[in-house]
């Protein structure tokens, strides 16, 4: 299989590449590229190049990759402030990713975004909200516009445990419902929230019972049960027969963000409970099924690396924006 270089231009090229045939190595690549991408990140927030709050996706890839292999290249993606890997997945550029999250002039908004707020409408992707459950709100007016078109789009809303709470979301349960709106809620369940620590014992996939929303549990550290789920819920969603619910159960590897220590999490508590890694998962499924060798995935590995070091050079070398930009594209 052809090794994918991430650099042309084109977003439907873009996500193309990413994804290549949807065969196990290449969502093992796409995977991959998530989870390199994030610890250079870490990297770069260590060495002071990345500024504010840094949230780490890594652990949870394999939801994100499956999703994005489950919806057509017209659905619309939406998520939280943990969103480095949605925004790859949909085909963003991972040197306009990481350039934005070192608040530089070529990045994803211009360097005004930051880690938490990054925008890529023509990847179909819709940011990135700091304001917790605001995505629920927002990708629910999403489903709303594509309903009112009809142009057959479903709008994917990601969304964490420690959000499910929030008011907003019952409410946008309320009206996806009452309109049959062609979105699929994703719950990216993975247990450890600050606020609710111990809390996994909840099952929010019945979170839409009350308004007629079916939900399922998903693993979400297989990226092929997500994709089967998620093309389930969206081809559901399409057809008109309006939201679903998805439970993810996955984990994070790190804590809720690069400044927090996770000591609410429990001392025993780690990569047992939900193991194994996902990447690992893959890896010994395409080596036992022979579909690679661990010569291919040490090259992939290696590409993969050269891709994310390019990114964080171009990231240090690009200029930061100019002073006369503070208020261009800001409502004042």
């Amino acid at each position: 299989m052809a090794d994918a270089s991430f650099s042309s231009p084109g977003d439907n090229r873009r996500l193309a590449e990413f994804l290549g045939d949807g065969d196990e190595v290449s969502l093992y690549r796409a995977m991959l590229l998530i989870r390199r991408f994030e610890e250079k990140a870490g990297q770069l927030f260590g060495m002071g190049l990345i500024g504010g709050f840094c949230h780490l996706y890594i652990g949870q890839e394999a939801v994100v990759v499956g999703m994005r292999l489950a919806a057509g290249p017209s659905d619309q993606f939406i998520a939280s402030y943990r969103h480095h890997g949605h925004l790859l997945a949909c085909g963003a550029d991972p040197k306009a990713v990481m350039a934005e999250m070192t608040g530089r002039r070529g990045g994803l908004s211009g360097g005004k975004g930051g880690s938490m707020h990054m925008f890529a409408p023509e990847c179909e992707f819709y940011g990135g909200h700091g304001i917790v459950a605001a995505q629920v709100s927002i990708g629910t007016g999403l489903a709303f516009a594509n309903a009112y078109r009809g142009d057959g789009r479903v709008c994917v809303a990601f969304f964490g445990d420690g959000a499910a709470d929030q008011g907003q979301v019952a409410e946008s349960f309320n009206m996806a419902s009452r309109w049959r709106l062609p979105i699929v809620y994703v719950i990216e369940n993975n247990r450890a929230h600050p606020g609710s620590a111990g809390s996994d014992a909840a099952i929010l996939a019945q979170r839409g019972a009350a308004f007629n929303i079916p939900g399922e549990q998903v693993d979400g550290m297989c990226v092929q049960s997500v994709r089967e789920a998620g093309v389930r819920a969206i081809s559901r969603a399409r057809e008109g027969a309006g939201p679903m619910i998805l439970e993810m159960g996955t984990e994070r590897y790190r804590g809720h963000s690069m400044a927090d220590p996770a000591k609410y999490r429990r001392k025993d508590e780690g990569r047992a409970s939900l193991a194994p890694d996902p990447l690992e998962r893959l890896r010994e499924k395409i080596l036992s099924a022979g579909l690679a060798q661990e010569a291919d995935l040490k090259a992939i590995d290696a590409r993969v690396r050269s891709v994310v070091v390019e990114a964080a050079e171009f990231a240090a070398n690009c200029p930061e924006p100019d002073a006369g930009d503070l208020e261009t594209d800001v409502l004042i």
